[in-house]
C-alpha cells in the first residue's frame, strides 16, 4: 500500500474499530495515528468513556502502524494505564514503534483527546508472523 486512501481501504476491513467510529488519520515509518469522536455510545453507566474504547483505539492504531506497509504482526501483549477521564469530544491514539527485532517488535501508544488531555499510555508488544 503506497498512499493513506489505499490503507484507509485496506483497514476498513477492521469492523470491531470502524464500526465504532475509529479511522486512520496519519500514517508514518512505523507510526499511526487514529480518531474517533465520542458520542454517547462510547461511555459507560456513569457517564465516562468505557475503558475498552481507549484499548481498542490503541489496538487499532498499533495495527495500522505495524501492518499498514507489511502485513503479518499481531499483539502478544498489551498493558494499558489510564490516566485521566476524557475532557474533549473527541479521542486520538498515535503508535510509535520503540524497537523492531527479528521476531517481535515494541510499540508505545499514547491516547489523548483534542484538548491535550493525557487519557492512557498502552504499550505493545507484537509478533512478526512471516
Amino acid at each position: 500500500m503506497n498512499d493513506i486512501n489505499e490503507v484507509k481501504a485496506f483497514f476498513e476491513k477492521d469492523r470491531f474499530a470502524t464500526k465504532n467510529g475509529m479511522y486512520i488519520v496519519e500514517i508514518g515509518d512505523k507510526y499511526a495515528k487514529c480518531a474517533l469522536k465520542i458520542t454517547d455510545d462510547h461511555k459507560n453507566a456513569l457517564g465516562a468513556l468505557m475503558g475498552g474504547v481507549s484499548y481498542t483505539l490503541a489496538d487499532f492504531a498499533f495495527a495500522v502502524a505495524s501492518n499498514w506497509k507489511e502485513q503479518g504482526t499481531v499483539s502478544l501483549n498489551t498493558n494499558m494505564a489510564y490516566l485521566s477521564p476524557v475532557k474533549g469530544e473527541m479521542l486520538f491514539a498515535e503508535a510509535r514503534m520503540q524497537k523492531d527485532g527479528r521476531t517481535t517488535c515494541y510499540y508505545n501508544i499514547d491516547i489523548y483527546d483534542e484538548l491535550g488531555t493525557k487519557v492512557a499510555n498502552a504499550v505493545t508488544t507484537g509478533f512478526h508472523c512471516k
